[in-house]
């Protein structure tokens, strides 16, 4: 008996309870697990609220929570993590928010006898001090923190480079990628003739940005996935450290919409300033036959790491990324000349939602 707690059932906490809660009969006869997801935090007219049932809850029984104001209790991580550990000897929480105030609790959670599955990257990517306390935390409780959803969504890239690679002895020397959706589906479209800016409003249009584009087209996001991958091969990285090209020109990073704008609209309207420049980056490439991507690497052997606008030649697997593709190509002592390569669709619910179930599965097979 596996009892669960989803903490956040937002658009990916959401996918992943109707996964769990379709497959609950299957797990049973296929892998003899009989899970139960006993509490689960849910926003209501702003507000977060948890419900809490050692009988199990079920999606109808969320779905009612969201409408019936009799339903639910203001949320308690304390009280809610407490509950999800008492109603079995093997307790998991999904962390499904990308919350800094959640993920400060892992520590504390794991070296109780709880188990985390998330893709939040907040300590993967945060303090090292933080993070090696968490990891201690875990190692000294006997419990798991899996968190291979926190790069590249579904693809298995963090399983990969630790179980098949670096714990069968290989050694890693390089490893590089596109890991963001947005931004390979933004460098997958941008052709010459086409403004820079309007592949940003499209790619907006599609859902693939943040309601301010700037959270994208920083890099923030695809650094802090850099540290967590070039933590995992023993480097001692602070976010800090790893240098990020950012695709915000100076001018409009700290720029603020006018009162009453919508950020991300205003910001395209700015951003029509610099499509000559953008421009002449993408013909330049295409002159030598190459495309653009946006890249983060891992360079093990030198013991560094960055963000990057590259260029690669049409030749190279990253020139043929599509749509949202995230990829991951790892250079290792094993594998060489040619890279371990892993691609695929780097966003969207159902993917990270499945990565994360995934996650789950390896750890509650192990109970």
């Amino acid at each position: 008996h596996v009892s669960v707690g989803i903490i956040g059932t937002g658009v990916v906490g959401g996918d992943l309870f109707k996964q769990l809660d379709s497959t609950k009969a299957n797990l049973i006869k296929s892998n003899k697990l009989d899970v139960k997801i006993v509490a689960l935090t849910f926003k209501r007219d702003g507000q977060s609220y948890m419900l809490l049932s050692k009988d199990g809850i079920t999606l109808a029984d969320y779905q009612a929570a969201l409408k019936d104001k009799t339903k639910g209790e203001p949320s308690d991580l304390d009280k809610f993590s407490a509950f999800v550990k008492s109603a079995s000897g093997n307790p998991v929480l999904f962390d499904c928010t990308a919350s800094e105030p959640v993920s400060a609790k892992y520590e504390t959670w794991l070296r109780s006898g709880l188990n985390v599955v998330t893709p939040n990257k907040k300590v993967g990517s945060g303090p090292l001090d933080r993070y090696k306390k968490t990891k201690k935390a875990a190692a000294d409780a006997g419990t798991d923190w899996n968190y291979e959803a926190t790069v590249g969504a579904g693809l298995p890239i963090i399983n990969v480079l630790r179980n098949d690679l670096l714990d069968t002895g290989d050694k890693v020397r390089k490893i590089e990628g596109i890991f963001s959706g947005t931004l390979s589906y933004i460098f997958n479209t941008f052709k010459p003739g086409v403004p820079f800016s309007s592949v940003v409003a499209d790619a907006k249009a599609k859902g693939f940005t943040e309601p301010d584009p700037r959270d994208d087209l920083s890099g923030t996001d695809v650094a802090r996935k850099v540290v967590i991958l070039a933590r995992e091969c023993g480097l001692d990285l602070e976010l800090s450290q790893v240098p990020v090209d950012s695709l915000v020109p100076p001018a409009l990073q700290s720029w603020k919409p006018a009162p009453g704008e919508n950020v991300g609209d205003a910001f395209v309207e700015q951003m029509k300033v610099f499509d000559v420049e953008k421009a002449k980056l993408i013909q330049s490439a295409l002159d030598n036959g190459e495309v653009l991507r946006y890249v983060g690497v891992v360079d093990v052997e030198k013991k560094e790491a960055r963000v990057t606008l590259a260029r690669y030649p049409k030749t190279h697997p990253f020139a043929g990324t599509q749509w949202a593709d995230n990829i991951c190509a790892m250079s290792t002592a094993r594998y060489q000349p040619q890279p371990l390569v892993i691609q695929g669709p780097g966003a969207g619910a159902a993917v990270t939602a499945a990565g994360i179930y995934a996650d789950f599965l390896r750890l509650a097979r192990r109970f």
